[in-house]
């Protein structure tokens, strides 16, 4: 597995997973705003129009998605994740899938509570008193897929990325 080795890695690998996993998750979420889901066919049927709608969000949810996932979701992830694999043990392939993981059990509720607050409670007016069942919800509505997404899509992706613009990580 592609790893960063630098600070300058790192930090370009950190931009590049909060970039590509809030794209998937802003595509996602309009889509069901859209009511795609809804339609015989599901989300197959998503066309362009969800596009504009997702990148029109991504400006301020890049940055706040970097912040939390570098003040403590990656931290917090990453020590869950320790207690559930063995380094000499486990392959690195299934300790990147744990880590993944983790990191996604910590973000998601996270990044579900900072979305409820600002589309349900601010921008929609819902009362406060209804943000803990909106946030449920949201968790509820976002986990299966952020999980799925970071696994197969925004990781891989991620890594792909850091090679091309580090070459020497390639090997």
């Amino acid at each position: 597995m592609t790893r960063p080795k630098t600070k300058a890695q790192s930090i370009a690998y950190g931009l590049l997973m909060c970039l590509f996993m809030s794209l998937g998750m802003e595509l996602y979420n309009n889509a069901v705003k859209m009511g795609y889901n809804l339609q015989p066919g599901g989300l197959s049927n998503m066309d362009w129009a969800v596009v504009p709608a997702a990148l029109s969000e991504l400006w301020f949810i890049v940055p706040v998605v970097f912040l939390l996932s570098n003040i403590y979701g990656n931290r917090l992830g990453a020590k869950l994740a320790a207690t559930l694999v063995d380094p000499q043990r486990d392959s690195s392939f299934w300790r990147s899938c744990v880590l993944i993981a983790c990191t996604t059990l910590v973000m998601c509720p996270s990044m579900s509570l900072f979305a409820s607050v600002l589309f349900n409670v601010i921008l929609a007016g819902r009362p406060l008193v209804q943000l803990p069942v909106i946030w449920v919800g949201t968790v509820f509505k976002n986990f299966p897929m952020a999980l799925l997404w970071n696994l197969f899509a925004a990781s891989p992706l991620s890594r792909i990325c850091l090679k091309a613009l580090f070459p020497e990580l390639k090997g």
